[in-house]
């Protein structure tokens, strides 16, 4: 910034407060919700705020969405043929962002998917020690 550039900013803030021009802006009086977008690229914070200000949602966090949503989904379905499309769909979902990122997805997630495995395993009635044996 210019020197002096701030005190002249903050000198016209101050002369509009007083004019009142702040009275009516959303949120007065509540405070600031600040994100946390230190999980961004310094360069590609600028870029994704204008997006989200515009709706705009990046595709892999749509691809997240959605896969959310298809596990919800399918927590509930009892028909083994409707599970199968809904399994079938949450594999493609899964692949695509995969296909999005240098890493893979479940990697992320790994104490979720751990405890419905752990019992999964139980309610098929394999033991721990079988488990061990066959490594």
């Amino acid at each position: 910034m210019l020197p002096g550039f701030d005190k002249i900013v903050e000198e016209r803030i101050r002369e509009a407060a007083s004019r009142g021009e702040f009275d009516d802006l959303p949120g007065r009086g509540k405070p600031l919700v600040i994100e946390d977008d230190s999980h961004l690229p310094e360069e590609l914070r600028l870029a994704y705020k204008i997006l989200k200000n515009a709706g705009c949602i990046p595709a892999e966090i749509e691809l997240r969405k959605e896969i959310v949503q298809t596990e919800d989904l399918l927590a509930g379905i009892e028909d083994a043929a409707e599970r199968y499309r809904a399994i079938k769909r949450l594999n493609f979902l899964v692949m695509k962002l995969n296909t999005m990122r240098k890493a893979s997805i479940a990697t992320e997630f790994p104490q979720r998917y751990q405890a419905k495995v752990a019992e999964r395993i139980q309610s098929i009635g394999v033991s721990e020690s079988h488990l061990k044996r066959r490594r």
